[in-house]
C-alpha cells in the first residue's frame, strides 16, 4: 500500500511532483483504507518523457520478444489473482467471489485473447497489387480506466498496447487505485523494460486532461461516461491524436412471449443486479411483449425480491454496495426521479436495506409501466435500478430498443432462432446477447452511437494501436 502515494515512472517507484493526495475508501462500511498520491500535468510530462524515449527500443521488439512477455506476465498475474481479487473486494465493494470469477478472471482471460490475437497477426501482407501493407505501433498512449470494472478496462487497454510494441501511461480510476497498483507491480515483475508501462494517479481534470492534450501522445483510448469522453476528444483534437471511447448505455432487453420466462426472466434480472448493477452494458430497459407483460412482473418481482445484499468479504451470489457517496446519492436521486414520473415501484425504492447502514447499499428496484420518454428510460442510472417498459409487437420492440442515445449492448428473449437473426440485424448496438449468451474473451466490444467508438478486445482491440504503412516498389 505504500505504493499508492508514489508512480510508476520509467521502471521504478517515484515520488509525485504534485504534493496532492485523496482518501481511499471502502464502499462496504466507508472506511478509509488508504490514500492515494493525486499528480498533475509535471507529472504527466515525466512519464510521458519515459514511454517516448522507451518507444525507440520497445516498437522495434519481434513479435516474438513480445509474446514471451506477455506469456511471462500471464504467469505472474496468476501469481498474483488473489491479490487483485481482494483489492476489488476493498476498493470498490465487489463481493469476493464475484471479484475472483469474473473481476479478477478478466486480467486473465483477455491478456489470453490477446495472446491468441497476436499470433493470428499479420504484421507483414502483400495487397492484390503487388504493394506490401506493414502494421506497425502507433506511439505513446495515454490510457484511462474507470472504477466500475478496474481490471477489465486495464487489461483491455493495457496489454493490446504492450502486445504491438507500444508505450503507455495509465491513469486508473482515482477511486480504485489498489488494483491498478498491484498491476503495475505485476508488470514490473514480467520484466517489461523501463518506460514502457507508467502509472500516473489522478483525477480526469488534472490527468486525463494533461495525456490527452499531451503533444506526445499519439492515441487516447478511455473507458467513462458519455460527458467525459466528449471531453478527452476535445482535449485530444488539437494533435491530432486517435482516439477510442467506451462510453455509457442505457441497454434494451427485449422479451418475447414465446421465450421460457420463468428462466429468462429470472436470469434478465439477475443480470442487470451483477456488479450491483454498475455495468455500461448492463441490459436496465426491459421491454416485454404485451401478450405476457403480467407475468413478466410478477417473475421479476420475485427475481428482484430474491436478490441477496450482503457484505463483500463473504462467500456467495449476493451483490455488494455502490463504489461510494456520490454514486448512491445518484441513484437515489433517480429512483426519486421514477417514483415523481409516475412509474410503478414493483420492488425495492430508496433507502438502504435493512441491516446495511454503514456503507453504500442501496435496494435492488425495479419500477414498472414505464414509458420510453421517461427519464429513468433515458438516462443511465448505474445501480441496481430496471426499467419495464411493455410493447405491442416485433416493429415496435425494436423501434423502443432503438430510441435511445447510447449502443453498447442489447439483449434478447426468443424461443425462435429466426426471430433471434430478424430482431438482431434491426438493433443499433455493439453487441447482442440472445438468450443468456455472455461475451467470450478475445471477442470486440464497444458500442454504436454515444456508446463511443473503436473496439476492444482480441485481433481488432490490437488494430486500434496499430498505424498502417504501404511500401510501393520493392
Amino acid at each position: 500500500m505504500n505504493n499508492l502515494l508514489k508512480f510508476y515512472i520509467d521502471g521504478q517507484w517515484v515520488d509525485p511532483i504534485s504534493d496532492a493526495t485523496m482518501p481511499v475508501q471502502n464502499p462496504a462500511d466507508a472506511e478509509q483504507i488508504g490514500t492515494v498520491a493525486m499528480g498533475g500535468a509535471a507529472d504527466v510530462d515525466r512519464a510521458v518523457a519515459a514511454a517516448k524515449a522507451a518507444f525507440d527500443s520497445y516498437s522495434q521488439t519481434t513479435r516474438a520478444e513480445r509474446l514471451a512477455l506477455l506469456k511471462r506476465l500471464k504467469s505472474v498475474t496468476e501469481h498474483r489473482f488473489e491479490d487483485l481479487a481482494q483489492a476489488m473486494r476493498m476498493e470498490m465493494g465487489a463481493p469476493i467471489t464475484m471479484a475472483r470469477a469474473a473481476q479478477a478472471d478478466a486480467a486473465i482471460g483477455h491478456l489470453q485473447g490477446f495472446i491468441d490475437a497476436l499470433e493470428m497477426l499479420e504484421e507483414r501482407s502483400v495487397l492484390p497489387n503487388g504493394d506490401i501493407l506493414l502494421r506497425e505501433p502507433i506511439g505513446v498512449c495515454g490510457l484511462i480506466t474507470p472504477w466500475n470494472w478496474p481490471m477489465n478496462q486495464i487489461a483491455l487497454k493495457v496489454i493490446p498496447a504492450l502486445a504491438t510494441g507500444c508505450t503507455c501511461v495509465l491513469k486508473p480510476s482515482e477511486h480504485t487505485p489498489i488494483s491498478a497498483m498491484i498491476y503495475a507491480e505485476i508488470i514490473h515483475e514480467a520484466g517489461y523494460p523501463a518506460g514502457v508501462f507508467n502509472l500516473v494517479n489522478g483525477d480526469g481534470a488534472n490527468v486525463g486532461s494533461a495525456l490527452s492534450r499531451h503533444p506526445d501522445i499519439q492515441m487516447m483510448s478511455f473507458t467513462g461516461s458519455t460527458r467525459a469522453g466528449t471531453a478527452v476528444t476535445r482535449d485530444a483534437a488539437d494533435t491530432v491524436k486517435r482516439v477510442t471511447l467506451e462510453l455509457g448505455g442505457k441497454s434494451p432487453n427485449l422479451v418475447f412471449a414465446d421465450c421460457d420466462l420463468e428462466e429468462r426472466v429470472t436470469a434478465s434480472v439477475d443480470e442487470c443486479m451483477y456488479n450491483t448493477g454498475q455495468s455500461c452494458d448492463a441490459p436496465t430497459r426491459l421491454l416485454v411483449e404485451r401478450a405476457c407483460y403480467d407475468e413478466v412482473l410478477d417473475i421479476a418481482k420475485r427475481a428482484a425480491e430474491a436478490t441477496q445484499v450482503g457484505d463483500p468479504t463473504q462467500e456467495g451470489d449476493h451483490i455488494g454496495p455502490l463504489f461510494d457517496r456520490i454514486q448512491f446519492d445518484r441513484v437515489q436521486a433517480k429512483i426519486q426521479t421514477g417514483l415523481d414520473e409516475g412509474a410503478a415501484l414493483l420492488a425495492g425504492g430508496l433507502g438502504k436495506p435493512d441491516g446495511f447502514e454503514a456503507g453504500w447499499y442501496v435496494k435492488p428496484t425495479i419500477f414498472a409501466d414505464v414509458s420510453n420518454d421517461m427519464v429513468i428510460a433515458q438516462e443511465e442510472i448505474f445501480g441496481p435500478v430496471l426499467v419495464i417498459i411493455p410493447f405491442e409487437d416485433e416493429a415496435d420492440a425494436i423501434r423502443i430498443a432503438n430510441d435511445t442515445p447510447y449502443g453498447l449492448a442489447a439483449y434478447l428473449q426468443t424461443g425462435s432462432p429466426e426471430r433471434a437473426e430478424r430482431v438482431s440485424a434491426r438493433l443499433r448496438a455493439g453487441a447482442v446477447h440472445i438468450n443468456g449468451g455472455g461475451f467470450n474473451y478475445g471477442t470486440p466490444f464497444g458500442g454504436y452511437k454515444q456508446s463511443g467508438n473503436g473496439r476492444e478486445g482480441g485481433l481488432m482491440g490490437l488494430e486500434d494501436y496499430l498505424e498502417m504503412k504501404t511500401l510501393h516498389g520493392l
